[in-house]
């Protein structure tokens, strides 16, 4: 569970950063970078490895 929340993450950010340069979204894309960070936000305070 740990490792999909962490890849989910990950395909956020990269959906994101290409949402950013190559369309504008609006405040979908910023949203979704939120969601990013907060995940790894709290795979990082769970004590648990990025990796």
């Amino acid at each position: 569970m740990g490792n999909l929340l962490y890849i989910i993450a990950i395909i956020l950010i990269i959906a994101w950063a290409v949402g950013l340069f190559a369309y504008s979204a609006g405040y979908l894309i910023h949203i979704l970078l939120i969601i990013a960070v907060v995940a790894i936000l709290l795979r990082i305070i769970q004590g648990k490895k990025l990796l």
